[in-house]
């Protein structure tokens, strides 16, 4: 087949991969002048190691990967250090934390030179014939059409029945601090009053970091690391060493969003949405990365056969899981910013109460997951 795909995001350069190792012609459409990832790390859990696998490409990203250090302990923490929950070390076994920019160089280099091209942007798309229309007037025809150009797709505005972006209530900035593993003796994520804040190691002795604040939507500050350390200075360490041992202008800050309705599918004539532009979610349950790749696994291993029927089973397998996984990434969302100090205090009651195997199990029942066959 003739494949294009539009956005050369994660899960779009992971779908190009897959379906041209089956022996298809890919083409990536990027709007962005060039192929720059911005970001820090990903968690890779057990499925998105899977969906690697399925797509020929789990070794050479474990090679870039940080396997987790199962001797740190990891879960839920107050601001004062005091644990809710602690995960057992058997939970973060088939975890692998990596940076975006490792992660796309190792799906670059599995492509042919010239299948990516950038400063593309589309504006159109012919659904029943696979056509799509760029801001230069520039029509390109394909057999099918993948839509993975994420959470403000413009191939999902063109769907009879689409979605748009919502914000969550609460912003991140995101870092990453070289050289600063040995202040880990912990990882995971520190609950407060309508903030949180998380860390786990990369590779080559660097950290990754995130801080999530409750804030109107479009709110700006002067300095945003300086922001970042107003609000976190005072809580347990290493997080105030982590923050100061960033370069300010690496830290990146995003507005979290997901999408306001359920889309009733994700396929449309000859084009198919994947990743953000199907079910965008908000981080919280850390799959927004992991069920794009599942997206890209599926879509390659399907279109095997007959594209009709291959398009029409994406819909069936992928909706559903992915639908009931941004659904709870929100409701976890929710419970983790708790702003009001009776309702924290009693969640936090609730965590320390919780028997550290529950949310070991919680956390697997999400991460089970199998290619299709």
């Amino acid at each position: 087949m003739q494949v294009t795909i539009v956005g050369a995001g994660i899960g779009g350069l992971a779908v190009a991969v897959g379906l041209h190792r089956r022996g298809h012609q890919v083409t990536v459409l990027e709007r962005a002048p060039d192929l720059t990832a911005p970001g820090a790390g990903i968690s890779l859990f057990a499925n998105g190691l899977a969906a690697l696998g399925a797509l020929g490409l789990a070794d050479e990203v474990r090679a870039v990967a940080a396997p987790y250090d199962s001797t740190l302990r990891t879960g839920q923490r107050q601001p004062s250090g005091r644990w809710l929950v602690e995960v057992p070390a058997s939970s973060t076994q088939n975890l692998a934390v990596v940076h975006r920019q490792d992660l796309q160089r190792v799906l670059l280099g599995a492509l042919p030179e010239g299948t990516v091209r950038t400063g593309v942007t589309v504006t159109g798309v012919e659904h029943a014939r696979g056509v799509l229309v760029d801001s230069s007037g520039g029509r390109t025809a394909a057999d099918l059409v993948v839509g993975a150009d994420g959470l403000r797709s413009a191939v999902r505005g063109t769907f009879a029945r689409g979605a748009s972006p919502r914000y969550a209530g609460y912003t991140a900035w995101r870092g990453v601090t070289e050289g600063a593993v040995d202040l880990l003796g912990s990882a995971g994520e520190t609950w407060g009053r309508g903030e949180r804040f998380g860390y786990v190691p990369l590779r080559d002795g660097r950290v990754y970091w995130f801080a999530v604040a409750s804030v109107p939507a479009g709110t700006r500050f002067a300095d945003e690391v300086a922001e970042v350390r107003r609000r976190f200075d005072h809580w347990h360490d290493p997080i105030p060493a982590l923050v100061a041992g960033t370069d300010a202008a690496a830290v990146l800050r995003h507005d979290i969003h997901d999408l306001d309705r359920r889309l009733p599918s994700f396929v449309q004539g000859r084009v198919a949405l994947l990743g953000d532009a199907a079910h965008a979610m908000t981080p919280d349950v850390g799959q927004g990365g992991g069920q794009a790749l599942e997206d890209a696994a599926t879509l390659a291993v399907l279109c095997d056969g007959d594209l009709r029927a291959a398009l029409r089973a994406y819909d069936r397998l992928r909706r559903p899981r992915t639908q009931a996984i941004a659904r709870r990434a929100r409701a976890v969302g929710r419970v983790a910013q708790l702003g009001w100090g009776p309702a924290a205090a009693a969640r936090d009651l609730v965590l320390r109460a919780m028997p550290d195997a529950a949310s070991a199990r919680a956390a697997a029942a999400v991460q089970r997951w199998d290619p299709p066959a």
